[in-house]
């Protein structure tokens, strides 16, 4: 399928329906598809579950989403930094499921590649492991830990070319690769799209074969923890 650019991210994320698995590339609030995250707020879809390294802040990024009650379930191995998530999870209107943060990756690289189910130490004997199945390998015990995939992928890059191929900027790549992999539609929102060949092969950070649409967006970056050395 050829990727296609669309004109905004309204547009691009306009057939997502009530009920859907979205994957959020980022970390914090580095490298969040922060345009098409207020492209879906706009939209009023609900009963969402999203799957995200961390659950954002407080009226930006995911937060926004949670701020109108958009989230149905909530995939993440942090949360710690967002108000809103909290009242709604002690409330009982949000699900959340906590995964360890390695395993998180690993469970979204294995659904991008066609694996069902795998086996970690990580969360053995723990409540991570509970009602999971768990095996003694090698005498050490060991979780089954479920792949990830999603209807969409919502990813940020630096740059892409008319084809679709992606590029990271530095920390910013962090979820974003694994997360386009996993999902059925992945939509990249970029800095830059560059035509055809311009990129150079051993560069390209995320290949086209993943990426179904485009669109080129301005970012406000914002910093999650500004932290500075005292004068």
């Amino acid at each position: 399928m050829a990727v296609k650019i669309f004109s905004s991210a309204k547009e691009a994320v306009a057939d997502v329906k009530d009920g859907s698995t979205i994957l959020l590339g980022g970390f914090g609030l580095c490298g969040i598809p922060e345009n098409l995250i207020k492209a879906l707020v706009e939209s009023g879809v609900k009963s969402l579950t999203c799957v995200s390294n961390n659950a954002g802040v407080d009226n930006y990024g995911i937060g926004l989403l949670f701020a109108k009650k958009q989230v149905k379930k909530m995939v993440s191995s942090y949360v710690g930094e967002n108000a809103t998530f909290e009242r709604l999870l002690l409330s009982g209107e949000l699900e959340v499921e906590l995964v360890p943060q390695g395993t998180l990756a690993e469970r979204v690289r294995a659904g991008g590649a066609g694996i069902p189910a795998f086996f970690t130490p990580t969360g053995a004997g723990t409540l991570v492991a509970k009602g999971k199945e768990t095996r003694n390998i090698e005498g050490r015990d060991y979780v089954l830990e479920q792949a990830i995939k999603g209807d969409f992928a919502f990813v940020k890059a630096w740059k892409a070319d008319t084809l679709g191929n992606l590029v990271y900027r530095k920390t910013a790549r962090n979820f974003n690769p694994v997360m386009a992999t996993a999902g059925r539609i992945c939509i990249a929102e970029v800095e830059e799209i560059v035509a055809a060949g311009e990129l150079d092969p051993d560069h390209i950070h995320t290949p086209a074969v993943y990426v179904k649409r485009l669109v080129k967006s301005t970012f406000e970056k914002r910093i999650e923890q500004r932290t500075v050395r005292k004068g």
